[in-house]
């Protein structure tokens, strides 16, 4: 009697709890994403089977063959090719550099030519080499010291931001502009430090730009490991007449056909309002791209599969799209919305992928702070998942041009403390991918996926939705 009647006051002292149909669902889309997913096994085709996927290449056109099958086993509604022409430019041979610091003694360093820089000569370029830390410096200084000059920036991404995509951004506008703010002083070459928070041998390339420049006005452009880096900057000190060389023979060819990867499951209530999740197929060929962006198309691959496998059938359309070009164009992403908007379509959010494939932390939102507090009222239900970051900020490249009425952009946001050891170089291969990382962001997107599909957004002020 006495242990029935503990039994009943314990039971009576125990709050009662019931899952919502948002935590159900929620859960069973982690549960499948950690216990059958399909993303890392996605990956390790793309990353070691076809390797770097820069557009216009041969393994970029294999890697659209390959997800546009792997689409089509899923069941989905849909599935589509849409042309999109892209630029074809090749590295060619491998790049060559060192320092002389007298005829006959040289230090070789490790560069990557900058993705679209034209070629130095056949035999390479040398020349006397002038260190700044930015853009800037270059007004300083002047044609009188940098004309028949090899222009070296040097400043490296902030050590001190938390955020390493801000970091990033304070140091990004050298390599993409650099090339063609020196040449505006007479320079005949600038290698670029790599924009990397962690010293080692890997040179990491990226987009450049020369703006409206003639051709016969573009320089050679190269990226300089940052142990490089270090390198060249204690030499200089210790002798500012030193030499450089470097040789590498890239070239831009004419554009050339590519596809976006597109599939989609028809809503069974608002067919005509369209959630949007993607990546970027592209990545550059110095690695095999896991991380940028391999991890992102199977992730959003991945949210289409656990929609089918979980059962839930979206009350709207729900597209998964792989954007080709964000690398060194975007032009993926600005045809897939330029025909969008041909077609009238109504898309009501998009969640792009892009930040590699780390423990996922959160989402940043473009929107109205309206939507910003809509989407931060479901921050509970990812709670026991450790994703707790709802910040403003913005979606993704592949997805911006999309921002037109009241759509709301978002972005995965991965931990981000790794995601620079590997960015554009031979260090984001597959063997840096942790699986369970992986499939936790497949789960996190899947997540805000299925809320907003089920709770919709609000509507812009003066909009009848």
């Amino acid at each position: 009697m006495r242990i029935a009647l503990l039994l009943a006051f314990l039971w009576a002292s125990t709050p009662f709890y019931s899952q919502t149909g948002d935590e159900k669902q929620i859960k069973a889309l982690y549960d499948t994403a950690l216990s059958q997913g399909k993303a890392y096994d996605w990956l390790n085709h793309l990353s070691n089977q076809i390797g770097g996927r820069l557009s216009g290449s041969v393994q970029a056109q294999q890697a659209v063959e390959y997800t546009k099958g792997q689409l089509e086993t899923l069941g989905l509604d849909r599935v589509w090719l849409q042309e999109v022409m892209v630029p074809k430019w090749v590295r060619g041979t491998s790049e060559f550099a060192y320092f002389e610091t007298k005829p006959g003694f040289t230090t070789n360093l490790d560069i990557a030519a900058l993705g679209g820089s034209v070629p130095t000569p056949l035999g390479g370029l040398k020349a006397g080499i002038v260190e700044v830390q930015g853009l800037e410096e270059l007004e300083t200084l002047g044609r009188e010291k940098l004309e028949g000059k090899i222009v070296f920036f040097n400043r490296p991404m902030d050590p001190t931001a938390i955020n390493a995509f801000e970091a990033y951004s304070g140091a990004v506008d050298q390599r993409y502009s650099g090339a063609q703010e020196a040449a505006r002083y007479g320079a005949l070459g600038v290698i670029v430090r790599s924009l990397n928070l962690r010293l080692d041998d890997f040179p990491h390339t990226g987009s450049m730009s020369y703006g409206d420049a003639p051709a016969s006005q573009r320089i050679p452009a190269a990226a300089i490991s940052t142990k490089g880096a270090e390198l060249l900057s204690t030499s200089l000190r210790l002798d500012p007449n030193i030499k450089f060389h470097f040789r590498q023979n890239c070239r831009q060819f004419d554009d050339v056909m590519s596809h976006n990867v597109i599939g989609e499951i028809k809503g069974s209530t608002h067919p005509e309002e369209i959630v949007l999740v993607g990546a970027h197929l592209d990545s550059w060929d110095l690695g095999d791209g896991s991380h940028d962006d391999g991890a992102g198309v199977v992730q959003a691959m991945e949210v289409l599969r656990l929609f089918k496998l979980t059962g839930h059938r979206p009350k709207r359309t729900l597209r998964v799209v792989l954007f080709m070009n964000e690398e060194n164009g975007l032009r993926g992403g600005l045809q897939y919305a330029k025909v969008a908007k041909a077609q009238n379509e109504t898309h009501l959010f998009a969640l792009e992928s892009d930040a590699g494939g780390f423990t996922p932390r959160g989402f940043s939102i473009d929107g109205s702070n309206e939507n910003l507090e809509h989407i931060r009222s479901w921050k509970s239900l990812f709670e026991p998942y450790l994703v707790h970051v709802f910040e403003k900020g913005g979606g993704g490249a592949d997805i911006a041009p999309l921002k037109d009425g009241p759509i709301v952009l978002a972005g995965l946001v991965p931990d981000s403390q790794r995601y620079f050891e590997h960015h554009h170089s031979e260090n984001d291969t597959f063997a840096h991918i942790n699986k369970r990382e992986l499939e936790l962001g497949a789960a996190a997107m899947a997540s805000l996926i299925y809320l907003v599909d089920t709770h919709g957004t609000l509507p812009a002020k003066g909009s009848r939705r």
